[in-house]
């Protein structure tokens, strides 16, 4: 008899359905979204934010600043561990070596289109031409890049990617705090993966190990995602209050341009892409919707990850064989927002500011860096590193950086947002390409929780089957699935699923 037999019509609710009852985490962040405004205003209204001058305005920057913190900290273990796990997940996928390059191919072709609507809406809107900012009054960017310091920066300087920086207060007081350098974080974590495909048996006990202390930081993880509505109070109010319209409106019609190339890309681009591969653009986004909504808070496409990657599997149907390897690949490389859409926009800015002319060679490098130069912003907070490489490309002042960061925080909220659309995106749209989607899962109505526990839900879309029959040439199930009977404790086998790794 089944263990998953259903409950009587008077007993209590099971866990799974006493959670769903609660009011729903999307709800939730909505509704700090709408507190986190308020708050905003009101600090705003109290007047400076420097303590003791403004309690509220304090609060509001310590509780953002705490959550952001939480998130980078949490981040470094889980680029290597998911790089490394979703390496050695290909072993699973047939055609491996023919996914990884769709999934590339369509990174730069989405990334192409961004950067060309970038381009466009640039030369349209002329953002640096009416601009009343003061450039004397500009701020000091806090980093610079070139592709010098971009090629240098892949050599790792230590196994963890670790930086230490010193800094000297007014007071004189030093103070020396670590960092971390996730491009140097992705290429050690590549590296030890391809070493685990081809050490073999050998390296069995270490992948164990990876995949059990993944799963670990995914759970820290999830409750560090779990304050979010506490951060959306913090950071939205944070910005509100420090920003307001004083800093916009200098800046207001770059900003509206970065927002509406930001809006075509995600409401005309993704969904001209979804309808030509037959896919319902209203299924995408009621799917992918936890996901963005997310980003857009918490400014972080790696923070986002373990949302991103359950709301492809659970929600678009991808198969999480291959999504275990496209998702990270994409949190870390794919920017449609920060890589291509605002630099382009934003060297427009630039060059228009102080008064120089591009040329069509000029256009190009912008796209080149677009496409090419993406991995730079490494899906953190903020596209300063990929607006200064862009910038020194051409040959721009770097001091236009300063100009526009203080409507960075502002413009990377819906950055972001549009990246992690994408990075869900493309991986849904090559499963469609490679016969591997579960199209029932993805065109159902309900769209299941991303939030849940993953014993809460059987999790696994349908694996597209062999050519040589359901249960392919040797018994497995699809192309990365293992042969088993029911109750088998090595194994994860549901009737047409691939077993869970």
């Amino acid at each position: 008899m089944s263990a998953r037999t259903a409950a009587p019509s008077g007993a209590a609710p099971t866990a799974p359905a006493r959670r769903r009852s609660r009011f729903p985490f999307a709800a939730q962040v909505l509704a700090a979204l709408v507190v986190g405004v308020l708050l905003g205003v009101v600090a705003r209204e109290l007047g400076p934010g420097s303590p003791p001058d403004n309690w509220l305005a304090t609060l509001l920057a310590t509780v953002g600043s705490t959550f952001v913190a939480l998130l980078r900290a949490i981040v470094p273990p889980l680029v290597f561990l998911a790089i490394v796990a979703s390496i050695a997940n290909l072993r699973q996928v047939a055609n491996a070596a023919r996914l990884a390059g769709q999934t590339l191919l369509w990174f730069a072709i989405t990334a192409l289109v961004s950067v060309g609507i970038g381009i466009g809406l640039g030369l349209l809107t002329q953002p640096g031409r009416a601009t009343s900012v003061d450039a004397a009054a500009a701020a000091e960017p806090s980093s610079t890049g070139s592709w010098l310091d971009f090629l240098t920066g892949l050599v790792p300087a230590n196994v963890l990617g670790l930086q230490a920086s010193t800094s000297q207060a007014d007071d004189g007081a030093l103070s020396t705090g670590l960092s971390f350098n996730v491009l140097q974080i992705i290429v050690v974590a590549i590296a030890v993966g391809v070493a685990v495909l081809r050490t073999g048996a050998a390296a069995e006990p270490f992948l164990a190990f990876s995949r059990s202390a993944l799963a670990v930081v995914q759970k820290v993880l999830w409750w560090v995602i779990r304050l979010s509505p506490i951060g959306t109070v913090g950071l939205l109010g944070n910005a509100v209050a420090q920003y307001g319209w004083d800093a916009i409106a200098p800046l207001g019609t770059f900003v509206g341009a970065v927002y509406a190339g930001l809006a075509l890309v995600l409401l005309v681009l993704y969904p001209v892409l979804l309808r030509a591969h037959g896919l319902s653009p209203l299924r995408y986004f009621a799917g992918a919707w936890p996901a963005i909504q997310l980003a857009f808070v918490s400014r972080s496409s790696v923070g986002t990850l373990p949302v991103t990657e359950r709301v492809t599997v659970r929600n678009l149907g991808v198969p999480r064989s291959y999504a275990s390897f496209a998702v990270p690949l994409g949190a870390t490389t794919k920017m449609d927002g920060c890589a291509a859409i605002y630099p382009a926009l934003a060297a427009i800015f630039v060059a228009q500011f102080f008064g120089v002319e591009l040329g069509l060679t000029d256009y190009l490098l912008i796209a080149f860096v677009s496409v090419v130069g993406s991995a730079a912003t490494a899906g953190l907070t903020g596209a300063v590193v990929m607006l200064t490489l862009t910038l020194s490309t051409l040959g721009l002042p770097l001091e236009g950086v300063g100009l526009l960061l203080a409507v960075d925080p502002i413009l990377d909220m819906g950055r972001t947002a549009v990246n992690v659309a994408g990075q869900a995106l493309v991986p849904t749209i090559v499963a469609k390409r490679e016969g591997l989607l579960d199209e029932r899962r993805y065109a159902a109505a309900n769209a299941a929780d991303p939030f849940a526990d993953d014993a809460d839900t059987d999790d696994e879309p349908v694996a597209a089957t062999s050519p040589d029959g359901p249960d392919g040439p040797d018994g497995r199930v699809g192309a990365a699935g293992t042969g088993g009977h029911e109750g088998d404790p090595a194994v994860d086998v549901r009737e047409g699923e691939p077993a869970r790794v």
